[in-house]
């Protein structure tokens, strides 16, 4: 049994009810995270799992000073004023290149340079995480549509893999995302709705 693995595993839970609250609080378990699981990916040879939790952690850096950054710097006790809202349709044509590049380009190093045997499997979920990351940095509702595909595409490969716990919580991950969207969804809708007012000429 890998204790490593145990320690990733709650790390995570706690870190998808924290994106579910929107909570900045996510992005300090987005730091742990991915610095316990580049031992767990590493001695399971994927590599490029590997890689992607180097991305996190950064990605987890990066995350936190948007959402500092937008926070009151008045008052401590407020959540980040950037909102979650919709993910703006001219977005997606370049989402889609930008994954469809890295899909290719990481199954070509893992093939190239590793002795990984699930080349196309581990970089379309590396590939596709690359950008489902970023869209949560944006706190873009849709990311959570992103993170279903990602984490049954997941699961399965790690009970490939024999990482059962790990496979378990991105099987809880992808049943947690459906109501994830929901909440941001009505999330992105209020903050529309608040907008529009706050923006409406006075009579």
């Amino acid at each position: 049994m890998d204790y490593l693995e145990i320690v990733g595993t709650a790390i995570g839970v706690a870190y998808l009810y924290l994106e579910y609250k929107a909570s900045i609080w996510l992005w300090i378990a987005g730091i742990i995270m991915p610095a316990v699981y580049l031992v767990v990916y590493y001695r399971a040879g994927l590599y490029a799992d590997f890689g992607i939790n180097v991305y996190y952690l950064l990605a987890s850096f990066y995350g936190l000073a948007c959402w500092l950054k937008s926070s009151p710097a008045t008052d401590k006790d407020k959540e980040p004023e950037l909102p979650v809202r919709r993910t703006p349709v001219h977005l997606y044509p370049r989402l889609a290149v930008v994954f469809l590049v890295l899909f290719v380009a990481i199954a070509m190093i893992l093939i190239e340079f590793t002795d990984s045997n699930v080349p196309w499997a581990d970089s379309f979920t590396t590939a596709l995480s690359i950008v489902a990351m970023w869209m949560l940095a944006k706190k873009y509702a849709e990311q959570w549509l992103v993170w279903i595909l990602i984490d049954i595409v997941s699961s399965g490969l790690y009970v490939y893999k024999s990482l059962y716990f790990t496979a378990a919580l991105y099987a809880v991950y992808a049943i947690i995302a459906i109501f994830g969207y929901r909440k941001w969804l009505h999330l992105a809708k209020t903050n529309q709705c608040c907008q529009s007012m706050t923006s409406s000429p006075k009579p």
